[in-house]
Order: C-alpha cells, then sequence, then structure tokens
C-alpha cells in the first residue's frame, strides 16, 4: 500500500504541473490601440484562440523598445515587430545598439507593410521633396527604428532632417495627434491603421505623399533602409489618405517568438496561422497582402526551431527567395 501511494501521489503531482499548452496563457507584445501593430496582434490572438485553442492576450505599449526585452528575457512569449527592429535586436545595432536580445527568434513573416508620410489633404505639398522646410514628426524615443524610417523617406527626396523642422514626439500615435493640432505639418503612420481614419475624419482629409520611384532615389533610401522598397497603393475604402495611385515605402511585418516558448507551441502557431487567411482577414483587412507561402524568409535573422519544424512539414523550408 504505501509503494502504491506514493507511486499514486507522484502521478497526482506530475499531472498537476503538466498543463496543455491550451491552459497556458500566451502574451504577445505590441504597440497601442490604434496602431496596425495592434490590429495585427488582436487578429492574430482572435484566431490563435479560435482555431488552435490558444489561451493568448495582447500587451500593448507604447513602444517596441519597451516589448521587445520583455520577449527576450521571457515575460512576454511573442511580439509584433518589422524587420528592420527584429534584425536591429538580434544584432544589437540601430534602436538595441548595444544591447543584443540573444533570446528572441524569427517566427513567422506577415506581410508587406504599408506606410508613408501624409500631410493635409489642401496642403500644396504632393511629393517627399515639397517638405523642404516643413515641421515633420521626429524623433519617436520609444519606437527608434522610425527615425531611420523617416530619414529614409527624406533621402529619397534628397532630403535630410536638417532640411525640416523637428517635431519631437515618442511615438507614431503621439505623432498623429501633433498633426491634428497643427504642431506637424507632416507624420508617419501605417496605411490603414484605425488612428489615420481617425486623423483624416479630424482634419477634413489627408493625403499621402508620393515616394519617387527612379534608381538612384531607391538608392539613397535604401542605402539609410536596405530593408525597404517602394510599391504602389491603389485608393480603397479601408486606406484613408490614398485619393490616388500612391508610390510609397514597404518592409515586411514579422512575427517574433521567445526562445522559451517550446518548439510544439511555435510549430503550432505557425501552422495555425498559416492555414487561416481567411480568419485573419476578416479581422484585420491587411492580411490581404499575407501569403503562407512566404512565411519563411531569407532574412538576417534566427528562426525559432518550432517555426523550422512547422515550414518544414509545409515544404516551405529552407526558403527559396
Amino acid at each position: 500500500m504505501p509503494r502504491f501511494f506514493h507511486a499514486f501521489a507522484a502521478a497526482m503531482f506530475a499531472a498537476a504541473f503538466a498543463v496543455p499548452a491550451h491552459a497556458q496563457q500566451f502574451g504577445i507584445g505590441t504597440m497601442g490601440q490604434g496602431t496596425a501593430g495592434y490590429s495585427m496582434a488582436a487578429a492574430i490572438a482572435k484566431v490563435l484562440a479560435d482555431k488552435a485553442k490558444l489561451n493568448v492576450r495582447i500587451q500593448p505599449a507604447g513602444g517596441t523598445s519597451q516589448y521587445v526585452p520583455l520577449i527576450d528575457s521571457g515575460e512576454l512569449d511573442f511580439g509584433v515587430v518589422n524587420i528592420i527592429e527584429a534584425k536591429e535586436a538580434l544584432t544589437g545595432t540601430g534602436a538595441f545598439q548595444g544591447k543584443k536580445q540573444a533570446n528572441i527568434r524569427m517566427a513567422a513573416v506577415l506581410y508587406p507593410f504599408l506606410n508613408g508620410i501624409f500631410v493635409r489633404k489642401d496642403s500644396p505639398r504632393k511629393t517627399m521633396a515639397d517638405l523642404r522646410g516643413a515641421a515633420i514628426s521626429y524623433g519617436y524615443t520609444s519606437q527608434v527604428t522610425l527615425k531611420a524610417i523617416t530619414d529614409a523617406y527624406l533621402a529619397n527626396a534628397g532630403l535630410s532632417i536638417a532640411d525640416v523642422k523637428q517635431v519631437l514626439v515618442p511615438n507614431v500615435l503621439r505623432g498623429a495627434d501633433e498633426f491634428v493640432a497643427g504642431r506637424a505639418d507632416a507624420t508617419l503612420f501605417a496605411i490603414g491603421a484605425g488612428k489615420v481614419a481617425e486623423v483624416n475624419a479630424s482634419v477634413g482629409g489627408i493625403r499621402f505623399l508620393q515616394l519617387d520611384d527612379s534608381p538612384a532615389a531607391v538608392a539613397r533610401m535604401q542605402k539609410v533602409l536596405p530593408e525597404a522598397y517602394v510599391t504602389t497603393v491603389n485608393p480603397s475604402p479601408a486606406f484613408a489618405g490614398i485619393t490616388e495611385p500612391t508610390k510609397t515605402m514597404v518592409y515586411d511585418y514579422v512575427f517574433l517568438a521567445g526562445k522559451h516558448v517550446k518548439n510544439e507551441v511555435v510549430a503550432q502557431v505557425v501552422a495555425t496561422l498559416a492555414e487561416n487567411k481567411e480568419a485573419l482577414v476578416a479581422n484585420f483587412g491587411a492580411f490581404r497582402g499575407f501569403d503562407a507561402a512566404k512565411m519563411a524568409k531569407k532574412l538576417p535573422v534566427e528562426y525559432h526551431p518550432g517555426a523550422i519544424e512547422a515550414y518544414t512539414k509545409r515544404g516551405h523550408w529552407p526558403p527559396k527567395q
């Protein structure tokens, strides 16, 4: 009896701590409500809850420099960032200079991220070159990578930050608020974000500026931001501020996982996203740009073993592009 009792007690103890993945809570770090990053994370969380029965919560913050270190330390499990931030975090450069985040891994490429710099609809400024002397949002102490993105926009037009007036802000949400208040003539934001629609309604209309897609202009932009390229965005009811076919900047947004997250959980997350594009789009329209065949790309970051396992099963590893 004592032997049986001890064996039974040990089994019950083990069972109590063998919590299935769906019962655990997983956190996704992202930007604040109104940003495209928040909408991405919310859509992902909803799909993972509905389709994979995972218990996922969103943890918004003032900037990636606040929540990426939480993934690195294991306090958060996942995060939505752009590829520039992911590369800088993993290499300890740029916004993460001297602060390498050695415990984060790539899980998936989400989609090409449309963004731009907008002005009021009645502004005489039509292209980035017209911003010379204008007051624009800058600084981005909570989203340091956005300084480089703004610099790349200016470089495209042959300008630098010295050619404009800086309106210092911590993040894109504050930049949009400064624009509405009339203290900034132009500001950076994601095309299709909820905050952009709000600003559009507040000021009587906005318009995104045209980028120059000539080889020389693109080379100037990519000298500052190698991951960026130019695409044309067509008018859509979902794209406030796109009043005509507009050339603007694109770079990938990605989904990160902490090294501490179990391989089987990351594999399940990747598989669930790959198999549920329709549900992702239903929750956030920008996921129309999501392509399950392009979730794994050749990028200067290390992939999570669980993600590699999922892509191998789908025949998408190693990535061809």
